[in-house]
This record gives C-alpha cells, structure tokens and sequence, in this order.
C-alpha cells in the first residue's frame, strides 16, 4: 500500500488523508479558480474512496456550477476541494497537503482564461480549456 498522504487548512479544523498515490497535479487558470483561490489553482485528483475528511461539519460547499461544488474551511477559507458529485474523485488543493507529496504539476489547463498579471514561463503542456 501507498504511503498516506495527508493535509489540512490553515486553521486545522478541517484534515485529511488520503491512502492511494497522488498523481501529476495541473494547474487551472480558469476565472472561477483563479478567484476561489487569489490565484490559479493546483491540485490533484484522488479516488474519492482513498479520501478521509475529518472535521467535515468545518467544511463549507459551494456549487459553482452543475456539476462542481467547491470545498473550504468555514473557519479560515482555505481553500481545499473542488468536488464533481457525480465522478468517483474529488480534486485536492496542492498547497494544502503536509510536505512532501512527491509529485510535480503535469500540465497548465485554461490557459485561455489566465491573468494577463503573469507570465507561464515553465515548459509544461498549456491546453487552452
């Protein structure tokens, strides 16, 4: 079995662990990412079945769109899931995990709809949706 991996928000009412290896995360330009996050927004997909949430009652959703709810800390706003209901997984925000992970962003999605404040200057994959 996989090493668990775990996370938790600023505040630390709201952890998790995840028992099952994190794959390549991707790195979402779009507008509803960047302005969840303050910028754009990292994170990796789990098998929801792997995911073990503590503190849930701490955890406030946000549908932002019909198939996506979004997951933050009520507390601290931290954000940390983007959840579409009807898949077998949810996405984890990168920047909430406890160091290391062991993973390295795979590619850049929605570049379409980037800031125009910065530049993506590495060599990944930029898909324009």
């Amino acid at each position: 079995m996989s090493d668990l991996k775990r996370g938790s928000c600023l505040c630390g009412r709201v952890s998790f662990t995840i028992a099952a290896e994190l794959g390549a995360p991707d790195a979402c330009h779009c507008v509803q990412c960047r302005k969840q996050s303050g910028h754009y927004f990292v994170s990796t997909n789990v098998p929801r079945a792997a995911l073990v949430v503590t503190g849930q009652e701490n955890v406030s959703w946000y549908q932002s769109s019909a198939k996506v709810r979004r997951g933050f800390c009520s507390t601290c706003g931290s954000s940390l899931f983007w959840d579409p209901p009807a898949r077998d997984w949810t996405s984890i925000a990168m920047g909430a995990f406890d160091s290391p992970t062991s993973t390295r962003i795979e590619k850049h999605i929605f570049v379409a709809e980037k800031g125009d404040y910065y530049e993506i200057t590495d060599d990944l994959p930029q898909n324009p949706h």
